[in-house]
């Protein structure tokens, strides 16, 4: 796993920090842009069917549309993701649409 470089990402105070400098809690909007996405081995080569995951984020799991990356990501938490990639991969009824 890949750590993400974090020296290009913007982050800014949350409205919920105290003005006093403690208890501050910084966020960023764009951490997702650094991030290492890959294409999921089950999309298709004529432009269909595209997800990306990305990886080194610990305990989450993003995933979104290769085709239309602006629009944002899902974001997992990791054990609901492994248990969801494995349902696929043992094709368990209700898992597949």
């Amino acid at each position: 796993m890949r750590a993400i470089d974090l020296s290009a990402v913007s982050w800014r105070r949350s409205s919920y920090s105290n003005t006093s400098g403690g208890e501050c809690v910084e966020v960023s909007d764009d951490l997702l842009r650094a991030a290492d996405w890959r294409k999921s081995s089950y999309s298709n080569q004529d432009g269909g069917n595209c997800l990306e995951v990305a990886e080194g984020i610990p305990s989450l799991v993003p995933v979104r549309d290769s085709k239309a990356p602006a629009l944002g990501a899902l974001l997992f938490a990791a054990p609901a993701w492994a248990a969801f990639v494995d349902g696929v991969r043992r094709e368990e009824p209700g898992w597949a649409a």
